[in-house]
């Protein structure tokens, strides 16, 4: 399997002294998914959690809903001519019996790790295909989830401070899983926002824990469409990011029931949809 850090030589000039130094880089290496043998997708990604990345994957395009769906994920040899295997080919094998939609084997995806599912910009096929409306009570006695502000504000310092492979790169994207009580679940880091989030997503499957209904997923960077369409296929009630939402995020948002804040960032927040689930009186009292 691929490095998730690679080095390479640099030039480095400070204030005007030049000297020459290995740097320490994140790894980007494509990685194909095929669906039952069929090729599907190619993202470019940081090698590690291939497995969970492809699953999270067919989780957000309708495919997978349980870990029961899943049959299981290898790695393909063939990348190469002589056939041998570069780690940069997995195969997920669904369960005897479930229905793939049709968009998935027809359309040959290509993403990036900057725009995620590119030309898939549409409310509709979100709505058609999810599996679970964002509901985040569990029944009459159960509350809905529901976070003061200075617990949203605390959450981008711990997900830094998780930030392993960041401290060597700083080239790294991380989406982060926490309760409503602000405990961190699991954190994922790639090169693409979209591929963090999948991978999250992914172990979730593995592990049986969809839908995600009564949680956080915080990005770093911005919040896309492809971003929050991925909250929403996982049954999550709730996604923050420290940077802006796209305004087809914002619109997504607002139909799914899906919170949706930006500009997290010390005290700071703005709330684009879904502020009831903000204890914004309460801000409002303190402010």
């Amino acid at each position: 399997m691929g490095r998730v850090t690679e080095r390479r030589k640099v030039i480095r000039i400070r204030d005007g002294a030049v000297s020459t130094r290995p740097d320490t880089l994140v790894a980007e290496e494509p990685l194909e998914i095929r669906l039952n043998g069929k090729p599907l997708a190619i993202t470019m990604r940081t090698p590690g959690d291939d497995f969970a990345l492809a699953a999270g994957f067919l989780v957000s395009e309708g495919v997978l809903g349980a870990a029961d769906e899943l049959q299981n994920i290898v790695y393909c040899a063939g990348a190469t001519v002589d056939g041998s295997n570069t780690y940069n080919i997995v195969d997920v094998k669904t369960a005897p019996g479930v229905v793939i939609p049709d968009i998935t084997l027809e359309r040959n995806v290509y993403t990036t790790s900057s725009c995620g599912l590119c030309g898939k910009a549409s409310l509709d096929a979100v709505r058609t295909t999810a599996r679970w409306t964002i509901d985040d009570t569990a029944g009459d006695t159960t509350p809905p989830v529901r976070l003061e502000p200075e617990l949203l504000a605390s959450l981008p310092d711990r997900l830094r401070a998780a930030q392993r492979v960041f401290d060597r790169t700083g080239g790294l994207h991380a989406a982060a899983l926490f309760t409503e009580d602000g405990e961190l679940l699991d954190i994922r880091e790639d090169v693409g926002r979209h591929n963090a989030v999948d991978k999250l997503v992914g172990r979730a499957l593995q592990n049986g824990s969809l839908p995600l209904s009564r949680t956080v997923l915080l990005v770093s960077g911005r919040a896309s469409f492809e971003l929050a369409q991925k909250a929403v296929m996982a049954g999550i009630p709730m996604l923050a990011a420290v940077s802006a939402p796209s305004s087809l995020a914002v619109d997504l948002a607002a139909e799914s029931n899906l919170t949706l804040v930006g500009f997290l960032r010390g005290a700071s927040m703005n709330v684009y949809a879904g502020e009831h689930r903000i204890a914004l009186r309460t801000a409002a009292a303190q402010g």
